[in-house]
């Protein structure tokens, strides 16, 4: 098994496929953008499966497929299926803007795609526009619906609240959990390199940071029920608004960290394994899968840095990547 220094067993591997993004929401991405990798620099899907394969053989059971956004590498069903029958794996899952998804959901269902998380910051296509840079409302919305349709379910909305841009949409976007069987989780601001100006008429993200417990105040009105979390359940903090069929969740990696129970690991698309979201330590794998090296090492070496929490509050976050680079 994969246990880090403070007895925590690691099971969970989010993999970033892709640095690229059809988006370039502003709490993710730099206003001028990134630089992108080659081609040539990114992992191959044979060589993501080898990972995950050697993973499993160790404890891994989840793998979470993100970006950039997944959807914009061509072929992700063929490196879900990949997955899917790699012994151990028992869950399979995505973060996705839906943008693509509308088009491509049945065929990732049929590969053995679980479920999805689908970003969604407003319900208003005007700011929806504005906070991705160009991204279309309409678009995510009929991918939400597809993938309802094709059966990924349940399907879970994330939402970045966000003071001065979204803060008065709480309300309607927690309704979306009271009128459809959805879990709708809001985020806090991750101070992720992601402090220059947001662009003219918007905060900038320390201006925009909002405690969960002050979303929670604003959500009073909905009387919301806590539900009993499950195991391996993930980071949110969950509730249900009596008679709605869905779930209200809040998610506070700054405000009150879930840092304790950690049971994560992340794989960049350029093949550098990071022990924690919040910290720029990682290690190169890359080579060593070019070499056909054993990956167990690596894999321990790197569950071995992970932190016993993250440092913000002592003014160590992370600056060599943006969020779009690690996938969240």
């Amino acid at each position: 098994m994969l246990i880090d220094s403070w007895g925590r067993e690691i099971t969970y591997l989010r993999i970033s496929v892709t640095d690229r993004c059809n988006l370039r929401c502003v709490y993710c991405m730099p206003p001028d953008g990134i630089n992108l990798k080659a081609h040539a620099d990114i992992l191959r899907y044979e060589e993501i499966a080898e990972v995950v394969r050697v993973a499993a053989q160790h404890g891994i059971r989840e793998v979470r497929l993100t970006g950039g956004e997944p959807l914009a590498r061509p072929g992700l069903a063929s490196l879900v299926g990949m997955i899917s029958v790699i012994p151990g794996i028992q869950d399979i899952a995505i973060t996705t803007n839906a943008v693509l998804l509308a088009r491509q959901a049945e065929a990732l269902a049929e590969a053995g795609l679980k479920r999805v998380n689908i970003s969604l910051d407003t319900l208003r296509p005007d700011r929806f526009e504005r906070i991705t840079r160009i991204g279309s409302f309409d678009q995510t919305w009929a991918g939400i619906l597809a993938a309802e349709r094709a059966g990924l379910t349940p399907i879970k909305i994330n939402a970045v609240a966000m003071r001065g841009v979204n803060d008065d949409e709480l309300l309607d976007l927690a309704r979306l959990a009271q009128d459809h069987p959805w879990h709708v989780r809001f985020i806090e601001v991750m101070p992720v390199n992601n402090e220059a100006p947001w662009g003219e008429g918007l905060p900038n993200s320390i201006s925009a940071y909002m405690p969960m417990r002050e979303v929670r105040e604003r959500l009073s009105v909905l009387n919301l029920e806590p539900v009993e979390s499950e195991n391996g359940a993930g980071p949110a903090r969950e509730f249900r608004i009596p008679t709605g069929l869905g779930r209200v969740g809040f998610i506070s990696p700054v405000s009150e960290h879930f840092c304790g129970e950690c049971n994560r690991l992340r794989l960049t698309a350029d093949g550098f394994l990071r022990p924690c979201l919040l910290s720029d330590q990682e290690i190169s794998i890359l080579p060593a899968l070019r070499k056909g090296e054993p990956l167990l090492p690596l894999l321990q070496e790197a569950v071995g840095m992970k932190p016993r929490s993250h440092e913000l509050v002592e003014n160590h976050r992370p600056v060599s990547r943006c969020m779009i680079q690690i996938g969240g």
